[in-house]
């Protein structure tokens, strides 16, 4: 059966409504919420504090716990500034005398093995779960991930993060999870299902610096703007269609993914509870009558443009996409789809009253 591995918020409704999920639910991963320790995530003006972290995961003894250090990457000074560094050590040793923590989401090896040299004591009791911008997209880079933390003190993975592109990639996807079973049966095998990016996205790792530079307080966050002016949100507002290229999961496609993975991921924590909700409930049920792009992370503001009826994409869906040999120029399958799928929205004025 598969799990869920969704973001956690200290919202007191939000946690009551993941409560009565827990049998749905293998994992949390969450912010830390502390200033001097930023994640793969833009910083937002508004926050929890990390001191509502520890009761609030508490009311969910059943899913392991996973805080986020997944930033592209820190300022090289970070990995000698012991202050700084114990700062982190502080918050993690905190959340596991809670028994609110089972290990660390991390990207930046550099920042894993700083930590582990610091306090070997705290890393021995964290598994090091590498993050899906790892890319994990062979046997090879799973390997090669796995004998770095094993050179750290902190305890292997319970769990991996598989790179998105093997979603809509079976063949490939078999082969590293048989190669997984065989090598590492002790680790459960994760694909993140939500991102709504695109389909090997030539901007990432540029996107995801931007992010990790804008952290460090030396820039100003400005992707959004950049994204709308030359990356993606020009590329699917100029051709919608390519928006189910994307190799995103519905809920109704969960099944073609038993006994090959066992954890399916879900993300967009920043999009606040409201969207959390749709999109938990939405997985837990494998069923979702609504405008697929509610469901998206990145394609929030896409969502508000279009209305993509995900009850009315038709059965054999997943069975077309994941077979596509990506000549689009030859095919019009995905302009189809969007003429059936779609609805234009009209313009609407956010509401930003508090």
């Amino acid at each position: 059966m598969l799990l869920l591995d969704v973001p956690f918020l200290p919202d007191p409704h939000y946690v009551d409504f993941l409560a009565e999920l827990q049998p749905s639910l293998h994992s949390v991963h969450f912010s830390l919420f502390l200033e001097n320790i930023p994640d793969g995530r833009h910083r937002s003006s508004i926050a929890p504090a990390f001191a509502d972290l520890p009761p609030a995961l508490a009311r969910l003894p059943k899913p392991k716990k996973y805080g986020l250090l997944n930033s592209r990457f820190h300022h090289p000074r970070l990995y000698t500034d012991k202050s700084a560094l114990r700062k982190i050590i502080h918050a993690l040793d905190t959340l596991l005398a809670a028994d609110a923590l089972h290990g660390i989401t991390i990207v930046d090896f550099y920042l894993l093995q700083a930590l582990s040299d610091l306090n070997p004591e705290v890393a021995a009791q964290l598994e090091a779960v590498p993050g899906v911008n790892c890319m994990l997209d062979s046997f090879a880079k799973v390997q090669g991930c796995l004998e770095a933390i094993a050179d750290t003190g902190f305890k292997p993975p319970t769990k991996l993060n598989l790179d998105r592109s093997l979603n809509r990639n079976l063949a490939q996807l078999a082969a590293i999870s048989e190669q997984c079973r065989r090598h590492y049966p002790e680790i459960k095998l994760t694909l993140l299902a939500n991102e709504g990016c695109l389909d090997r996205c030539p901007f990432k790792l540029t996107h995801d610096a931007q992010i990790a530079f804008a952290n460090t307080g030396y820039i100003a966050n400005e992707t959004h703007a950049t994204n709308r002016e030359l990356g993606c949100i020009r590329i699917l507002s100029d051709s919608p269609a390519t928006l189910f290229k994307s190799p995103f999961i519905r809920p109704e496609d969960l099944h073609q993914y038993e006994g090959v993975v066992e954890v399916i991921k879900l993300c967009g924590r920043t999009l606040g509870t409201a969207f959390l909700q749709r999109v938990v409930r939405g997985y837990a049920d494998r069923r979702y009558e609504g405008n697929l792009l509610d469901l998206m992370d990145t394609m929030e503001w896409l969502a508000k443009r279009l209305h993509v009826a995900n009850e009315k994409l038709p059965a054999d869906f997943w069975a077309r996409l994941s077979s596509c040999d990506k000549n689009c120029r030859a095919c019009s399958y995905c302009r189809e789809l969007l003429d059936k799928s779609a609805t234009p929205l009209p313009f609407q004025l956010e509401d930003l009253r508090q």
